[in-house]
């Protein structure tokens, strides 16, 4: 019989499959959907990580399988392609959940803070290696040996390291602990234990990333090497070292920040009273003080310290309601409540919507498109590169074209990505790669932020504005407040009906001016 506590858990992630509806690292498609439905259906695109081989395929097999069901069933459909993977991952933060309730002997504070935590309900049924992580990181805690010799966890953590090699950064203060109160000599835990569990899970996962790669790929080395040795990280964007002091470990936490600042506080005085809360505290500072040393951060890398943080903040709040009034303990739970709600409220339904949204306009448009030259459609981003999903949210073999952005793998003097270079120069870009004649050569749909439009406007005098989806409420230079789609039209024709605003009509420029390339699209 299951637990009436894992079905609260189960309620709240499938809840959020369905309430969460914005978008927030392109890594949740690119890195997983997208690679899966290459695996199943044939067509797809590889960044350059998985051409380098140094991403783990585990979890895009694991959802590969999923899509090959559906399609052997003939229900592969695009809704039940983007929604029943985030379903299964709803139902592993679930399990995830359930272990972390178990860990705490049950604690009602911590499944009270879990289910409300508004990070985890906005990132819990999101198909990242991340959330992944976060849930392994969960089920692993809640077999530590804290007072046993137990070493279970070790097959989770190995699993999870060669997913994704940053996950045993919160590892390190704990595996300390683990040699440091066992009876047994450190050597014959670490060969009989560590070494003989990492050796079988790293075959596993070799032999995984080898079938699918199609040749012997350590990916574990090759994760390490890139991001580590060549830092190609900050390629994607450097912050200050304290960035994750001010802003990442705060935001994750949200209105938990307030207890857990007291709860370390007490913690850090009376170490020798608190001493799991003490190794769970230092291994969430090791894993902040490492993870700042990265000039690229991430609010997604602090995920898997944030079951720690909230076991810290459990515990103490359960002390602290022990000589509180009920009055004080609901005015918390409420205030808790409140707050957590309308951050998973707007960042789950309002903020960096308009990217996702205008994923099913194209797939059912495109589906049966056909241009004036009974051309099928061919879509062209212009937006920051992975602005939105790709074909794992088209299902459909149609041309589409992104604007590329790979770090300087090469080394290449004075580089710049395709991205920043269409940045730097909209209209000189479009001249050089889009082709002027015949007309049935250009993208039948262009799909770009607001912002971008009066610069590409001669670009778009043969387009006619059809749809725009709301975006967010903060735009900057590149992202804007609404996302548009634009469709080609023959200027000479009846100007089509649209579902927005058009724009005015102006002369293409001149066929000399464009530099025909026939590569365009191949991605």
């Amino acid at each position: 019989m299951l637990d009436r506590m894992f079905l609260v858990f189960l309620a709240v992630r499938l809840a959020s499959v369905f309430l969460v509806t914005t978008w927030f690292v392109p890594d949740e498609y690119w890195q997983s959907l997208e690679v899966a439905h290459r695996l199943a259906f044939g067509y797809g695109h590889l960044t350059w990580e998985w051409t380098a081989g140094l991403r783990s395929y585990l979890y895009p097999a694991l959802i590969a399988g999923l899509y090959k069901l559906l399609a052997i069933l003939n229900v592969d459909t695009v809704e039940l392609l983007t929604v029943l993977p985030r379903v299964l991952q709803a139902f592993l933060s679930a399990y995830a959940d359930y272990r972390f309730y178990v860990w705490t002997k049950k604690s009602k504070w911590s499944a009270f803070l879990l289910a409300s935590s508004w990070c985890w309900f906005y990132v819990g049924s999101r198909t990242l290696a991340n959330t992944l992580e976060t849930s392994l990181t969960m089920v692993a805690l809640s077999y530590f040996p804290w007072t046993s010799e137990c070493t279970r966890f070790l097959w989770i953590v190995g699993l999870s390291f060669f997913m994704r090699p940053t996950s045993v950064i919160p590892w390190v203060p704990l595996c300390l602990y683990h040699f440091k109160k066992s009876t047994h000599p450190t050597w014959e835990i670490l060969l009989k234990r560590y070494f003989l569990i990492g050796l079988l899970t790293g075959a596993l996962s070799v032999g995984v990333d080898s079938y699918f790669h199609g040749s012997v790929v350590f990916s574990t080395y090759e994760f390490l090497k890139y991001n580590v040795l060549k830092g190609v990280g900050s390629f994607y964007g450097e912050h200050p070292w304290y960035w994750y002091v001010y802003a990442g470990l705060p935001t994750v936490l949200g209105v938990y920040l307030f207890p857990f600042l007291l709860a370390s506080y007490e913690t850090v005085r009376h170490r020798k009273v608190y001493k799991e809360r003490a190794v769970l505290l230092s291994s969430v500072l090791f894993t902040v003080f490492v993870y700042s040393l990265l000039s690229h951060k991430e609010f997604r890398f602090l995920l898997p310290v944030l079951p720690m943080c909230l076991y810290v903040v459990a515990d103490y709040l359960s002390r602290w309601s022990r000589k509180a009034s009920s009055k004080m303990i609901w005015l918390t739970a409420l205030l808790i409540v409140a707050v957590n709600g309308l951050m998973a409220g707007y960042t789950g339904l309002v903020h960096q919507r308009g990217t996702l949204d205008v994923m099913p306009y194209l797939a059912s448009n495109a589906k049966d498109y056909r241009d004036e030259f009974n051309n099928p459609a061919k879509v062209l981003f212009l937006m920051p590169c992975h602005s939105t999903p790709f074909y794992s949210h088209v299902h459909q073999n149609v041309t589409m074209r992104f604007l590329r952005c790979e770090p300087n793998l090469d080394e290449k003097e004075n580089y710049v990505d395709e991205a920043a270079t269409f940045y730097e120069n909209p209209m000189g870009w479009v001249r050089k790669n889009l082709p002027v004649h015949p007309v049935s050569a250009l993208p039948s749909h262009v799909v770009a932020f607001d912002v971008l439009e009066p610069q590409i406007k001669d670009f778009l005098s043969i387009y006619r504005e059809k749809v725009a989806f709301f975006h967010t409420d903060y735009p900057s230079e590149r992202v804007g407040q609404f996302v548009k789609v634009y469709e080609r039209y023959d200027p000479n024709a009846t100007p089509p009906k649209t579902t927005s605003t058009t724009t005015t009509t102006t002369p293409l420029p001149a066929e000399d001016e464009y530099e025909n390339d026939n590569e365009y699209y191949n991605p």
